[in-house]
């Protein structure tokens, strides 16, 4: 589940802000250990290399001045429930809470859920880029926020306008009047190495200019959370408060920006998520111009490449974006692509996985021109599209269902009467009035559209049949359309 962490009942995903999360504090790391072989027939042993751990104290010193702390208030729309929980202080699980739910229900006897303005006070982390007193966090540390305090490790307050927040990147742009401003240097992400070592500075749970440290655990992630961001897994330790901090290097570069952790509690658990600052800077750069960043779209609804799509669409191995929605007119469907592409790069760049997808097109300007590598029928094929705006509509990624059954296909199926084509606005398909076996156990359901087996329009039962009769896999891949939604399907037929 993505949550943000506004509450102790937050799980998995959770935003690292005031309300969300943060970097715990450390020091410095300074040890040495002995590397080296015995030698052999020797009265006196070599002299042992020496590896020395990176000081982290030097780089706190010196950058140390640049990250600040920032606290936000403002209002937020609430329920009545939730409104209470918030004026008394009480988590909605505690037993407490029950007694003002009754009480605010002999108060509103019609019981009837009413919306009110509550007060929101967070807490988050953000760093100085430019001396006249630009700063950079997470969107979500400013949400809703009505005021907004900087306060400077010299105990300085400023208040803070903000120029612009994108949700897409979660990314925020603040300024202060303030003129001579330490400031952070900022890296290159594309050269930052999976095991390289790593800190955060951050104020988690308001105890400010915390520092923690840890090593980059892999790059390129793609979380469920429809952004467009390629993040930065780490194992540092952030917490409630150190969103919007930065994530460094070992010179004092700024490589990420810590925004978000998996956890099932609401506090650290040894997975952490940052915004690598390549993204975040190409968007400060369009706010402080324009006020507000834009990204592009290609129209397309994506899902995963299992073991079973690959094998169903002759894949050498599982990866790819698989294309199985278009919208009509939109820059995908005026490219060509078709429901059953596997796009596998934009511009020469891999498409590993489906959420590599929007986090590339995301990040490209609109109507910038760009080369897809597809899969389609078994060959490789290349296809140019003209980008559009992801402002107009946003691009929606469909999830893939991994389950997937044994043996043969067992649906129901007949032909769609006219009135049904008009209804569910296609041309050709087939409804499904039964599914049992492996097409149950893989997720389809009576009522279900059945669009195309392996690519191929399915246009009767009988040509189902021929395709799952000359299927040379064990999985065949169906396109499923429920309500207005569609989707592939592995199913296992042997």
């Amino acid at each position: 589940m993505i949550s943000r962490l506004t509450s102790p009942r937050a799980l998995v995903i959770a935003l690292a802000s005031a309300g969300v999360i943060g970097a715990v504090g450390a020091g410095a790391y300074t040890s040495a250990r002995a590397v080296g072989a015995p030698t052999t027939n020797a009265a006196v042993s070599a002299p042992a290399a020496m590896v020395t751990l990176p000081d982290f104290s030097t780089i706190t010193t010196r950058d140390g001045p640049a990250v600040v702390n920032i606290s936000v208030t403002g209002t937020m729309k609430a329920s009545d429930d939730e409104a209470a929980a918030e004026v008394q202080g009480i988590d909605p699980e505690d037993p407490m809470f029950q007694f003002f739910r009754r009480f605010q229900g002999q108060m509103n006897p019609r019981g009837k859920q009413q919306e009110r303005d509550v007060p929101v006070r967070a807490q988050g982390s953000g760093f100085i880029v430019d001396p006249s007193g630009i700063i950079i966090t997470n969107a979500h540390v400013v949400k809703d926020a009505k005021e907004v305090t900087v306060k400077l490790t010299d105990r300085r307050e400023f208040r803070a306008k903000v120029l612009g927040a994108d949700a897409k990147t979660d990314i925020a742009v603040l300024k202060i009047d303030a003129k001579n401003l330490p400031t952070l240097a900022l890296g290159n992400t594309k050269d930052l190495k999976v095991g390289e070592w790593v800190l955060a500075i951050g104020s988690p749970f308001g105890f400010e200019n915390t520092v923690t440290a840890g090593v980059v655990s892999a790059k390129g992630r793609s979380l469920p959370d429809d952004s467009y961001v390629p993040f930065i897994q780490t194992d540092v330790a952030v917490n409630p408060g150190n969103s919007g901090g930065p994530l460094l290097n070992t010179r004092g570069e700024v490589v990420g920006i810590n925004s978000q952790i998996y956890s099932r509690s609401g506090g650290y658990q040894g997975l952490s998520f940052a915004i690598p600052i390549d993204v975040a800077v190409q968007v400060k750069d369009q706010i402080v111009a324009t006020g507000k960043a834009t990204h592009a779209r290609l129209g397309v609804a994506v899902q995963e490449v299992n073991q079973a799509f690959a094998e169903s669409f002759k894949l050498d191995k599982p990866e790819g974006a698989l294309v199985s929605n278009i919208e009509k007119g939109g820059p995908g469907d005026k490219a060509g692509l078709k429901a059953g592409d596997v796009i596998r790069s934009v511009d020469g760049q891999p498409i590993v996985s489906s959420g590599d997808l929007p986090a590339v097109i995301g990040q490209q300007a609109p109507g910038k021109k760009v080369t897809l590598e597809v899969w389609r029928q078994g060959e490789r094929q290349e296809l140019q599209a003209k980008l559009g705006d992801a402002s107009d509509k946003p691009a929606q990624v469909a999830k893939a269902d991994a389950a997937a059954g044994q043996g043969k296909l067992g649906l129901a199926l007949r032909p769609l009467q006219p009135q049904e084509k008009r209804e569910a606005s296609i041309d050709t398909g087939l409804l499904i009035e039964d599914a049992a076996g492996p097409s149950a156990q893989a997720g389809v359901q009576a009522g279900d559209v059945l669009l195309a087996i392996n690519g191929t329009p399915a246009q009767s039962v009988e040509q189902v049949r021929e395709v799952v009769a000359k299927a040379t896999n064990k999985s065949v891949a169906l396109l499923i359309q429920r309500g207005e939604d569609k989707i592939f399907v592995p199913v296992r037929i042997g």
